[in-house]
């Protein structure tokens, strides 16, 4: 990553020895990390204003206070043999892969060994743990930009997902919408029909009652008739009287409503299959927002059209 780029100078072998204050990048340019490719545009702070790499920095620093010991203290710093007290470790045996000395090589168990000046192999070494380590924090951050990445990804995932709960939360109460809607037309039929039944039977009713009235009174007016104790006045009103009662007992009312009719069986609604149906409602993979988008339109225009083909119709 561009952290790198601020210490490492691309013009030096070991990208470590690099101090820290020098750069080849002047303010408000572009350029490329070596290690990542990323194009990084500077401020008015130049490099200081990159981002922080500790590890480097402590990695940097460590190595450029070995190397800025002197050399005559190194020197003094001579392990001894463990097999020849007396004689300095000087040579390193390239089989075994150890440092040893000169008698081991002549004498002792590295004679048959073969052997390099113990500078050679040490600063070969060293070159190489540079060259790891620089290796090792370019593949660091390239670590860092993959979690960058994946955080970047978290994010969108958590934005995709409000985003289909909303769409989730619009789409049911669509639903909800339109059970509402129905509910309200099957509603207005049971009432409709309950109000037609009711009117025929109360007309049914006022219709017995008017009878049931006058039939009354002319029972009353028969009795005090009979009460007549003068015959020849008794027969002045009897025949108009029989001939009233003969025709009140032979009215005709209306037929009674039929058995069952005050039943509303009919108007049963079956929400079984429907119920099945909406727990098989399930996520459509593949399907993108819009294309739901425009199936639940077409959905809605087509319930729209006809709402009176699946309609219960009364009686």
């Amino acid at each position: 990553m561009p952290v790198l780029s601020r210490r490492l100078s691309p013009q030096a072998s070991n990208p470590l020895w690099q101090s820290r204050g020098s750069t080849t990048v002047s303010s408000g340019g572009r350029f490329r990390c070596p290690s990542c490719r990323h194009e990084v545009v500077l401020d008015r702070h130049g490099v200081y204003g990159l981002q922080r790499n500790l590890l480097v920095e402590n990695i940097i620093d460590i190595y450029k206070q070995e190397s800025s010991r002197p050399l005559h203290s190194k020197a003094e710093q001579h392990l001894m043999c463990e097999e020849h007290e007396e004689e300095k470790i000087n040579i390193y045996c390239l089989s075994c892969e150890v440092p040893t000395c000169s008698l081991c090589k002549v004498f002792g168990a590295h004679k048959d060994c073969e052997v390099a000046p113990l500078p050679t192999i040490y600063k070969r070494q060293k070159s190489e743990l540079s060259d790891g380590i620089a290796m090792l924090v370019a593949g660091n951050d390239r670590v860092q930009a993959v979690i960058t990445q994946m955080e970047e990804v978290c994010q969108t995932i958590e934005d995709n997902s409000r985003r289909q709960k909303q769409l989730l939360n619009q789409k049911f109460e669509s639903l909800c919408a339109v059970l509402e809607e129905r509910k309200g037309e099957l509603l207005q039929a049971l009432a409709r029909e309950q109000e037609e039944k009711l009117r025929r039977v109360r007309g049914l009713i006022r219709q017995y009652g008017d009878h049931l009235e006058a039939s009354s009174k002319l029972v009353e007016s028969a009795i005090q008739s009979m009460e007549e104790p003068q015959m020849a006045l008794y027969l002045q009103q009897a025949k108009e009287l029989i001939n009233k009662v003969g025709a009140m007992s032979k009215v005709e009312l209306a037929g009674r409503p039929e058995p069952g009719y005050e039943s509303m069986e009919p108007f049963t609604v079956s929400v079984e299959h429907v119920a099945e149906m909406l727990r098989t409602i399930d996520f459509q993979p593949g399907a993108s927002g819009e294309e739901e988008d425009e199936e639940v339109a077409l959905d809605g225009d087509e319930g729209t059209a006809g709402p009176e083909e699946g309609r219960l119709d009364g009686p």
